[in-house]
């Protein structure tokens, strides 16, 4: 009983395994395609199926949740999921460590805490409350032990399920416009990956974090036309035009592209202030986040885009 597994091989799930690994833990990283990196072992496993699930796990100290289900059957397939890392960690003796965000909150006036109320009034935002409070009655029962790891809308992939990925960055090289979703003038907090992989691998190891949430230390607030200002800046191109992406042609796109459309719901983190308050997890674990010029160059070294003396 003294694997490390994480159940999710997306951005954060990778990321976590290759630092466990480095710091010579024993690490079993688990998902629907059994894919892996080096040194680390790589198991096939959908976790709805609760057998399976729990015999990938039967030998783990720590399972981090790290799964991210399609955008659009989060109401659907959520639910089990959540039921049977549950069951794993009961079942193995493990603690459950599971990676979250800040949607439980829902739209709240002034920085979001880990006291602050989860209020959501989005579909998924209340399948994320709903997540937590189970995992918690779980932990109160003394049936498992349990934490949670909140984390604003990353930085630092190439992924096109971020803001800074895949989706500009071919677009700035050609110096072409740009889209990003909501208003790009409102303060946002932006979470990079490898900050959250490293409180992962914290809070799953001390005991004092477990039986409540805690946030990824992040750095302060910039909006989406600050971020975009730095990456140009990094990468020696003008900055581009930006247009916007509102609920009406969200609407639209989702009518073919089902996740888009489910980001109507989200907008409210764009059009209105968004910051998150990592104090509390900076000062009980003695953390600070990635300083954010390494965050803007890793996020420009992923995404393979050198930068040049030419504007």
């Amino acid at each position: 009983m003294d694997k490390h597994v994480i159940v999710g091989a997306g951005q954060v799930g990778t990321r976590l395994a290759a630092l466990l690994a480095e710091q010579g833990r024993p690490v079993r990283l688990v998902s629907r395609t059994g894919n892996s990196i080096p040194g680390v072992e790589g198991v096939s496993v959908d976790a709805s199926d609760r057998a399976a699930l729990l015999g990938a796990t039967q030998d783990a100290a720590v399972i981090y949740n790290c799964i991210n289900p399609p955008y659009h059957r989060w109401v659907q397939d959520w639910p089990a999921m959540n039921a049977n890392l549950i069951a794993a960690a009961e079942d193995s003796g493990a603690v459950l460590v599971t990676l979250s965000n800040l949607y439980g909150y829902g739209a709240v006036d002034g920085p979001m805490t880990e006291d602050t109320p989860l209020t959501a009034h989005t579909r998924k935002g209340q399948v994320r409350a709903r997540m937590w409070d189970e995992a918690l009655a779980a932990h109160r029962e003394g049936r498992i032990r349990a934490t949670e790891v909140r984390a604003s809308d990353y930085i630092g992939e190439s992924s096109d399920q971020t803001n800074f990925g895949v989706r500009i960055f071919p677009r700035m090289q050609a110096g072409k416009p740009i889209m990003l979703m909501g208003r790009v003038d409102q303060p946002h907090t932006w979470t990079y990956t490898g900050d959250a992989a490293a409180l992962l691998a914290r809070v799953g190891q001390d005991e004092q974090a477990w039986g409540r949430a805690w946030h990824v230390p992040s750095c302060g607030p910039r909006t989406q036309a600050e971020v975009v200002a730095e990456l140009a800046d990094g990468m020696g191109v003008q900055m581009p035009k930006i247009r916007t992406a509102g609920a009406g042609m969200l609407r639209m796109v989702g009518l073919f592209n089902k996740p888009a459309g489910e980001l109507v719901e989200m907008l409210y983190e764009f059009d209105r202030p968004f910051v998150m308050d990592s104090t509390l997890t900076q000062r009980t674990f003695d953390l600070e986040p990635t300083p954010w010029d390494e965050i803007i160059a890793e996020t420009l070294r992923v995404n393979d885009v050198a930068a040049t003396s030419e504007v």
